[in-house]
């Protein structure tokens, strides 16, 4: 992979810490960025220790001024942005008839409006210098919903057919737009959503036995996928959605 500017959002833990460990072991510089600081500066650490170059942001996706000013940092410290992960994301597990508006505008303004803004603030660029990589992360809950999960399947389900149309877009412009649902995977996010459950074991066992493979994946199993699509050889392969689950979703 030739030497890139990668911004990666949701960089300080899990799927996202592993995407940005990946794209440094290819050659790429990596602006980590999270909502937590100490997540973002733990991922750089462990980049630097293995000899990458990396730099932390501390970003909300869910604030537009906030996601404008980490663009900006990331270009100030490296350069424009060639390569644009989205991977930060918020759930909880609840019956859509015990959530409220405020509920339902988190789930979007973090997992659909976040993409929105990010792709807005970095894709100028991109047009600018003919390349272009963007990498949105879904989940197999956008592809055929998912119980206890309406509003955040909604999400993604969005961030499907968006990726697909920004793909459409900038065919013209040597950028590609692709996804990676993963399914069940091993992150701080289902740890804490496990945690808040009254019936944490079960709910990881049932998500296990509904895999074909009968377990959760890994962060570093999805990463793998991303680390394909921001890569010189995936240049033809544009709107893809990759499911990245064990086989739970298969089309």
């Amino acid at each position: 992979m030739v030497n890139r500017v990668a911004l990666v959002t949701g960089g300080g833990s899990g799927i996202g810490r592993e995407i940005c460990l990946g794209l440094v072991m290819a050659g790429n510089k990596v602006a980590v960025a999270d909502l937590n600081k100490a997540g973002a500066d733990e991922t750089v650490e462990m980049i630097n220790a293995a000899g990458g170059i990396a730099c932390p942001i501390t970003m909300d996706v869910a604030d537009t001024n906030s996601v404008a000013d980490g663009v900006f940092q990331a270009v100030d410290e490296f350069g424009p942005i060639e390569i644009l992960v989205n991977c930060a994301g918020w759930d909880d597990l609840m019956p859509f008839l015990d959530t409220d508006e405020d509920f339902w505008d988190k789930i979007i303004d973090i997992n659909f409006k976040g993409v929105l803004r990010t792709v807005h603030h970095c894709l100028p660029s991109m047009i600018e210098n003919g390349f272009g990589r963007i990498v949105n992360i879904g989940s197999d809950a956008g592809r055929v919903g998912s119980s206890l999960e309406a509003v955040y399947s909604g999400a993604k389900g969005g961030i499907i057919a968006f990726t697909k149309t920004i793909a459409r877009e900038m065919a013209r412009n040597g950028i590609t737009a692709n996804v990676v649902c993963p399914g069940p995977t091993a992150t701080p996010l289902l740890d804490g959503i496990v945690a808040a459950s009254d019936n944490g074991d079960k709910v990881i066992g049932a998500m296990a036995r509904a895999v074909p493979m009968k377990r959760v994946g890994q962060p570093q199993e999805v990463a793998s996928g991303v680390i394909y699509f921001c890569s010189e050889e995936a240049g033809f392969v544009t709107g893809q959605t990759l499911s990245v689950s064990g086989g739970l979703t298969m089309s």
